[in-house]
């Protein structure tokens, strides 16, 4: 859900606003009312702070703008932009996914410092074109335009989460072939320059530079996010690695197709310790999935001379996969048909297992040395849906969209 406050659309983009972007207004609006009230005496308190105003709301609208063009040319590629939202940092456009391509993906990240480039630009051409100093607009201009042009420097820095690091995830994507290389790389820039904002504004904040706090403050907002990248694309690759062979368990039971329904019943459904998932064969061959829930549809008076070919399912008939699929592909494939299990075949036909989301996050979570409780992974079985905020089902739709590009 959309936290914030909306606050309008364009190009069918919706506007949020974060709580927090009121006290940057305040942080903007008096400073700046201060200085100028200072530097244009002539100007009155009232025209000084109100023109401080003015300032936040531009400097609001050129982040504005600068979001809207990374959302255009996102768009343009077809990709859906689901809202732009400003808030203590700056601004972040929620784009659905990524580009198809390292180029693609420079163009998107690309587009937002060069409209602060061109903002600037054309800021600065207002500023020469008019001669007087204590101009209202040409002050408001100057310092408009000089704030765009730092904020596309400051975004230019090659290190996630920052547009330069965008840009570097595109550049050594289109070195090595790999999306997720890329995004290791601005990863760990991103965190080594995170770390110099900490250090280098403590030790401002030590020497009596106040503004150290923020500079420290920005740092760590870096650190946070580029480690949050670098994470998740971690998950995504362990979800290309780990195969439904790993994950799998033989959670199952083999009966006897020719049995009865009543002994099926009595041997098998009496005794609630036994497994839940029946797989029926006979010959030495796999006939299907027992359809436990269809007995109730038969007469009992029939139990006894019906067999379990009357629940069998075959296996071409229902979700399956096969042992060499990613784990990627099976969440998918449960996702999107919500199953709450797949079955996985060997390459001779056979059942070699069950997957549930149960087994999914065992596996992830063993391969990425993570720790989770066996409660928790029954919890999940029993349940059969991931724990509140573990999206993987979308996050493993992301990595399934970084496959051609790795190829």
């Amino acid at each position: 859900m959309q936290s914030g406050w909306r606050v309008g659309s364009l190009f069918g983009i919706p506007f949020f606003i974060d709580p927090s972007w009121v006290g940057v207004l305040f942080l903007i609006a008096i400073p700046t009312g201060l200085r100028w009230q200072e530097g244009f005496p002539q100007w009155g308190v009232a025209l000084a702070y109100g023109m401080g105003v003015v300032m936040a709301l531009l400097l609001f609208s050129s982040v504005v703008l600068h979001e809207l063009g990374h959302s255009l040319v996102a768009k343009a590629q077809g990709i859906k932009v689901n809202s732009i939202t400003l808030f203590l940092f700056g601004g972040i456009a929620a784009i659905e996914q990524e580009s198809k391509t390292p180029g693609k993906a420079f163009q998107v990240a690309i587009a937002g410092p060069a409209v602060s480039l061109s903002l600037a630009a054309l800021l600065g051409g207002i500023t020469y074109a008019i001669p007087d100093p204590a101009n209202v607009v040409k002050v408001l201009a100057t310092d408009l335009a000089w704030t765009n042009f730092i904020l596309a420097l400051f975004n230019l820095i090659p290190g996630l989460p920052l547009d330069g690091g965008q840009v570097l995830k595109a550049a050594v994507w289109k070195v090595t072939g790999s999306r997720f290389k890329g995004i290791h790389w601005a990863a760990r820039t991103g965190k080594i320059l995170g770390w110099l904002a900490i250090l280098w504004g403590t030790f401002s904040l030590v020497r009596g530079d106040y503004s150290g706090l923020w500079i420290a403050f920005l740092g760590w907002f870096g650190v946070r996010n580029a480690t949050s990248y670098d994470r998740m694309t971690d998950l995504q690759e362990a979800l290309l690695q780990i195969t439904a062979a790993d994950a799998m368990t033989r959670d199952f039971r083999v009966v006897d197709a020719d049995m009865s329904l009543r002994q099926f019943a009595d041997t098998y459904l009496l005794d609630t310790a036994r497994p839940t998932v029946y797989f029926a064969a006979s010959n030495g061959r796999y006939r299907g999935l027992v359809t436990v829930t269809d007995l109730h549809t038969v007469e009992r008076s029939e139990w006894e001379t019906q067999t379990l070919y009357r629940l069998i399912k075959p296996l071409t008939e229902i979700p399956i996969v096969e042992e060499t699929a990613s784990l990627v592909q099976v969440i998918q494939a449960m996702e999107s048909q919500q199953l709450k299990r797949v079955t996985v075949l060997s390459p001779a036909g056979a059942v070699a297992g069950i997957i549930d989301r149960g087994d999914v996050v065992r596996a992830l979570t063993q391969k990425m040395k993570l720790p989770v409780s066996e409660a928790l992974i029954k919890q999940i079985k029993e349940e059969g849906i991931y724990p509140p905020g573990f999206q993987l089902g979308a996050i493993a739709q992301a990595a399934a969209e970084a496959l051609p590009a790795n190829k």
